[in-house]
């Protein structure tokens, strides 16, 4: 009987959820479906996988030994079908996804018209989130995917990087720093600073910098903090403060001479955006298209 990969990501889903019920939820099936998967995984290979007790889910010996396998396998799978995009001429499905505030709102929209003129029967369906709230979002209401802004290490879901992106000091037309290419940090942080919220990338990104080059939030003159970039982009536009934010957001800003950007020396907040998904879910074709095209545009 050949091996059957369904019954290997069922297994492997249900190993790393710790239980039947957490499975079945990720995986969007009845828990008798999940266990009678698991079980004819079991009569395959003629020995038990998993131990059930009244108070929690154990591998047995067998299943240590499989559950790098089953891993393997799904990896197999990815990788076949981000190389089948190459030789599928049409697309067709709904993607649904969420992406960081900086991503979905001034990176994305620029890249999506290519990828829909590309693949026409796609159709697009993204919420835009914070960081933290994607994390959530994918684990309990079904998302493919999600676009950050950093590295993410929560337990079960895995995280690639995508494109690069750079975020960079901007200050108002009329400031002091404005005539200047460069400014020392001991400088930025006697300024007031406009800032994202906690738990956006963003500010995760420019508050680990910082604190490599021993600045911590603390030592920041912190004047307000806003949920939106735009919002940030207005108050600095208004002399509010300064703020730290990515170069994609601040375009428009720059051509019409609203805000000036400046190098802080020796600072740099190079980044990435990251692709993240849980670990036991099987990309579906159209999300895979998507994260190809984002990572070629990346290497252009």
């Amino acid at each position: 009987m050949a091996l059957n990969v369904h019954q290997l990501h069922i297994f492997y889903t249900v190993a790393e959820r710790g239980s039947f019920s957490a499975a079945a939820q990720a995986l969007h099936m009845t828990q008798p479906a999940v266990t009678m998967q698991v079980q004819a995984l079991e009569e395959r290979f003629g020995t038990k996988l998993l131990n059930r007790t009244t108070k929690k889910l154990e591998l047995t010996e067998a299943g240590h030994w499989l559950l790098p396998q089953a891993r393997k396998a799904i990896e197999l799978m990815r990788e076949t079908d981000t190389l089948m995009i190459r030789f599928v001429e049409e697309l067709k499905g709904r993607l649904v996804f969420a992406a960081s505030l900086t991503f979905g709102e001034y990176v994305l929209p620029r890249l999506l018209g290519t990828f829909l003129r590309k693949y026409p029967e796609i159709s697009v369906n993204m919420k835009v989130m914070n960081t933290t709230e994607i994390i959530e979002a994918i684990g309990s209401q079904g998302l493919d995917f999600g676009i950050i802004e950093a590295p993410c290490d929560v337990q079960g879901f895995d995280a690639e990087p995508v494109m690069n992106d750079e975020l960079t000091l901007i200050v108002p037309a009329g400031h002091p720093f404005a005539s200047r290419e460069e400014v020392e940090l001991s400088e930025v942080i006697l300024e007031p600073m406009v800032l994202r919220e906690k738990g956006s990338g963003t500010r995760q990104i420019m508050e680990e910098e910082l604190l490599r080059h021993g600045v911590t939030e603390g030592q920041l003159k912190i004047a307000s903090e806003f949920g939106s970039t735009g919002a940030v982009k207005s108050a600095v536009e208004a002399g509010l403060g300064l703020s730290i934010i990515s170069k994609w957001t601040i375009k428009h800003e720059i051509a019409l001479g609203l805000v000036k950007p400046v190098r802080i020396k020796g600072v740099s907040f190079v980044r990435q955006f990251y692709a993240v998904r849980l670990q036991s879910a099987l990309l579906p074709i159209p999300a895979a298209a998507l994260l190809h095209d984002l990572r070629e545009l990346t290497h252009e």
